[in-house]
Formats: structure tokens, sequence, C-alpha cells
């Protein structure tokens, strides 16, 4: 047993000695091979640990708290120590304080006004609704101004007549509602513009130029209007118009206009199509050189206007274009005419500032009705053709100013061709012919370039006093005619009403109009030579006001002055208007 015991330790004495002998060999030989070759090192760069949050520890469930011992809440308990304290006040029980209503006006579907004034004037209407029924009505409506004149150094009749009665009728459907109208109008006046010294002219023994010469000129003007409206479907309305005038001087004219629009989605968007078709027909007995010969104006507008409107929050915007064919039958003449219709408006800072702009252009139908409504004193011997209003570029800003005051300003660039302008016509001395002593006007057209200037102020103080200034500035440039002829430069006015009390009323307008330009031709018939001038006619103020008075809900008595500045102005070449002019009257109102 010990023999054996010693022969294992032996055994594990040489094996550790052999093991210490190969190391120190092997530590020997390496030392050997690092003084041969240098070799590498490798350096670790330790960098302070800096903790992020994503290296925290986080609890994946919420611990389960079992306390064994809860805390009871102790009960409090308040006291109120009260001291008797002297006093006189009472408290009052509450009322909700009343709203005073103002008194709910009442209605009338008809009433009739009458007033007279100087120079024998007169002024009446007459209006009057019937409800038919649920859905329908029935209308009249006559209005009658009329002066006998009496204006200072006019030896001819200078008296004027205006007559207007409208029937009209309406009815609502489910669907639709329509409505139409018959509309009789006669006008009278006189070509009383006569200058004093064709007067003077005049033959000595036998003047023709006396106070019995008749100089007047009568219209008479017979139309039928209708409009339709649809709530669904393509079709969305319709308007027409068909007019007839004829004067004491045997002329004509028919005047017949369509507007139906339509309406139809494309690629989910509106488009808006109005079409127009616009025909005017007449005829003048003599031109103005009275060689007794017709003429006759003949035109047909036929015109498309496609249109998007597009809504982007504070923006809106039109995108259209519009397209006329013109047919001039007596001139066998046919023209294109294609014009822009661009708007677009944007709410820069709500209601208080909305900048807006746009680029339109038309085709406008001249007529004889229209010119006379104009220009009363023109000669039945007009030439009449379209206006191409190539384009009207404009931009502007409105909004308001404060709650009661609103603006607009605009400016606006213009082209026209073929504009009409009045032009006074040369006399034919002591002529038997109304309208050939130097006293009426006809019309010459001109390519126009304009440029104006816009303004507005609207006061809405209360619902007692609102008042409006408005003023327009234009600088024309002409073609072929040296003036603008009768254009003015300037023009402003001011229109106010002011509720007074409950019983007054008033109210007050200012006109302004700047100087304008006409041609003025030589009376002397000896003198052919003569060339015509240029002629300025004054600018004019002209202020009306009026004031009323309520008796109750149904009469009312009311005063009107015209021209308060008693300025003896002239509109037109040598017609000057009436000067201070007064008028009273009373209107009442009723049901039957």
């Amino acid at each position: 047993m010990i023999i054996h015991q010693i022969k294992t330790y032996k055994t594990i004495f040489l094996l550790v000695l052999g093991l210490g002998v190969s190391q120190v060999y092997a530590q020997e030989e390496e030392e050997k091979e690092e003084k041969q070759d240098l070799g590498t090192e490798v350096v670790n760069v330790v960098k302070p640990y800096t903790p992020t949050i994503s290296d925290a520890f986080k609890v994946k469930a919420t611990p389960k708290l079992n306390d064994s011992v809860n805390t009871a809440k102790k009960k409090v308990t308040y006291s109120i120590f009260s001291v008797p304290v002297a006093s006189t006040f009472t408290p009052a029980k509450g009322r909700a304080a009343a709203v005073k209503k103002a008194p709910k006006l009442k209605l009338y579907d008809n009433y009739a006004t009458l007033g007279f004034g100087s120079f024998t004037s007169v002024l009446a209407e007459f209006y009057s609704n019937f409800q038919i029924s649920r859905t329908e009505d029935f209308g009249v409506f006559l209005n009658h101004n009329s002066s006998q004149g009496g204006i200072d150094n006019v030896i001819v009749d200078d008296f004027f007549y205006d007559t207007r009665l409208n029937l009209n009728y309406g009815a609502r459907e489910r669907d639709f509602s329509w409505r139409t109208d018959l509309d009789i109008q006669h006008q009278v006046f006189n070509w009383y513009g006569i200058s004093p010294t064709i007067i003077d002219i005049g033959p000595a023994d036998a003047p023709i130029l006396t106070e019995d010469f008749d100089v007047t000129h009568s219209y008479i003007t017979g139309a039928i209007n209708g409009s339709v409206a649809f709530k669904d479907g393509i079709f969305k309305e319709g308007k027409g118009t068909v007019r007839y005038l004829s004067d004491s001087e045997s002329s004509n004219e028919l005047r017949a206009i369509v507007k139906p629009t339509v309406e139809f989605p494309i690629a989910g968007e509106n488009i808006t199509t109005a079409f127009t078709v616009d025909y005017v027909n007449g005829s003048f007995a003599n031109d103005f050189d009275m060689n007794l010969e017709e003429t006759n104006h003949s035109i047909l507008n036929v015109g498309i206007n496609p249109s998007l409107v597009i809504l982007r929050d504070d923006l809106t915007v039109n995108l259209g274009v519009a397209g006329f064919v013109s047919l001039d039958s007596e001139n066998s003449d046919t023209d294109f005419f294609v014009y822009p219709r661009i708007t677009a408006s944007y709410r820069v800072v709500g209601d208080y500032f909305i900048a807006y702009g746009g680029l339109e252009g038309n085709l406008k139908q001249n007529s004889y009705y229209d010119f006379v409504q104009e220009n009363p004193f023109v000669a039945p011997s007009l030439a009449i053709t379209p206006t191409d209003q190539q384009y009207d570029g404009y931009l502007g800003m409105k909004g308001k100013l404060s709650n009661n005051v609103s603006y607009n300003l605009r400016a606006n660039y213009s082209a026209e061709s073929n504009k009409a302008l009045f032009v006074f016509n040369p006399a034919q001395v002591s002529s038997p012919v109304a309208f050939l002593n130097g006293n009426s006007f006809s019309i010459v057209y001109d390519d126009v370039e304009t440029l104006g200037v816009f303004g507005e102020l609207n006061f809405d103080v209360n619902s007692n006093f609102k008042m409006k200034i408005n003023g327009q500035y234009n600088s024309y440039t002409t073609d072929n005619q040296a003036e603008a002829w009768n254009l003015p430069e300037l023009r402003a006015s001011v229109f106010a009403d002011y509720q007074i009390t409950q019983q007054w009323f008033a109210g007050i307008n200012l006109f302004f109009v700047g100087e304008r330009q006409d041609l003025l031709f030589s009376n002397d018939p000896t003198d052919i030579l003569a060339q015509p001038q240029i002629t300025t006619l004054d600018s004019y103020l002209d202020a009306n006001a009026h004031v009323g008075y309520r008796f109750n809900d149904r009469l009312s008595a009311f005063g009107r002055v015209n021209n308060i500045l008693n300025s003896d102005y002239q509109k037109w070449l040598n017609y000057e208007v009436q000067g201070l002019q007064g008028m009273v009257g009373a209107t009442y109102k009723f049901d039957f």
C-alpha cells in the first residue's frame, strides 16, 4: 500500500517537472522571435460610460400592492359662529328686463302718389298688387312725370311728358317659377336747343323759328318681357324681351332678346353656359341730309358663354370665355368675336379686405331705343352698329373699414372698337324740319381706350342714417375723333337719407359732372368754308333735396327742391335745364 502511494507521487512529480521545462523552453523561443520581429500591437481605447434612456430597466407590469394596513378617514365636523350685524338692506325680488320691441310695420299692397310743382310739373304714381292665389300674383304700375316748361330765352316749346304703364303676372310652381309683364311707354320731348344766332339769321319778313314752330318729338314703346327659373335640371333659367318703338318722324325699331342658361356637371365641376340671341331691326324715314331715302339697319348677334366657378376657401375664380357671331344683313357683313370672361376675388382679411380683379369683354348691341333713353334730343337718322368691347381689365379692393363703413376702390383699362359718341349736328338755316336747326345730335363711332379710377364709400351709421359717396375719373384716347365727344372725365355724387323722427324724414342728392367737349358749327350760311370748332361745356353741380312727414302708416306728405343752386347749366350743347324747381305732394297706402 505504501509502495503504491510512493509510485503515484513519483509519477505526478515527473509530470509537473516535464511541463515546467517545456514552458521555460517555449518562453525562451517567443523572446527570441520578439527580438527578431517587432510585430503588431492592439491598443484598446476605453470610453467612459454614458447612460441612455434605452438602457434603463423598464417595468413590464404594474405591481400589485397588498397593503394590509388601511387608514380610516377621520370625520371632520364644521360649525359657524354667527354674530348679529345691524342692517337696513332689504333685498328685492329679481325681475327680467323687458326688451322694447319696435312696432311691426304694416305692409300695404297698393299706393298712390300725386305731386305738383313749379314749371307746371306733375308727378303721379300708382301701384297695386293682387294675390290671386297662394302661388300667383298680378301687379299694375303707372308712372307719369311731366312739365310744361318755361326756360328763359327759349322761344319754342320746351315741355316734356313721360308716361309708363306696366302690367305683370307671376306664378310659382313646385319645380319652377315664371313671370311676364307688358310694358307700354309714351314719351314727348322738344328739340328746343336752338341757338339765338339761328333765329337772328332767319328771314325777317317771314321768320320760321317762332313760338309756333313745332319741334315736338314723341315716342311710343311697347315691350313684352318674360323670365323663368328652374330649381332642378340642366336648364337653370331663361329671359326674353320683345320691344317695338315708333316715333312721330316715321321711325320704327324692333328688338328681340333671348338669353337661356344651362348648367351641367363635367369631371365633378358644374359648367354654366349662357346663350344670347339679340336681334335689332329698324328704319328711319329719311337721313339727316333729307334726301328722302329710307335708311335701315338689321343686325343679329348670337353668342355663347361657358364658365366654370372655382371655390377654394377664401378664393373665388370664375373662368369663362364668350364667342359671338354678328350678322349685318343690310351691309352683307359677318364678323366673329371672342372675349375673355375671367374674374377672381380673394378674402385677404375676411370681410374687411377683399381683393378682386377681372378681364372681360362683350359685343354690345346698340339700338335707337337705347340712344333715345340716354339723349332724347337725337335726330331720327342714326347709324346703328354694334360696339366691340374688346376687353376691360380691372383690379380693385373692397370691404369694411368698420361695421358701419364699407369701401370699394377700382382701377381699370378698357379698349372699345366702334364706341358710340354723341355729336352736335350742324344747322340748315331756317329749315322747316324740326331737328335740322342746330338742335339735334347724331352718332359717330370711334376706337376709344379708357383709363379709369373709381372710388366709393358707404356709411350705414344706423337704421336712421345712410350715406353713399362715389367718384369716377376717366381718361380717354381716341383714334379718329379729336375728342371723346360729350364724355366727362370726372363724375361724382353724394346720396344721403335721414330718418329724423318717426314722422319726419329727409334726404339730399348731389351730382357733379365735369367738362365735356363737342363740335360747334358756324351758323352763317355765307361762311360755307368755316371749319367746326371744339367747344367746351362747363362742369356743373346739381343739388336736390326732399323732406317728408308721415301722418300715420297710410298717409305721408313730401316736398322736393331740385337744382337748389339755380344753375342754368347745359346738360347737352344749347340745352339749358330748368332752374330752381319745387314740388309738393302726398302718398297714400291702402289695401282693397
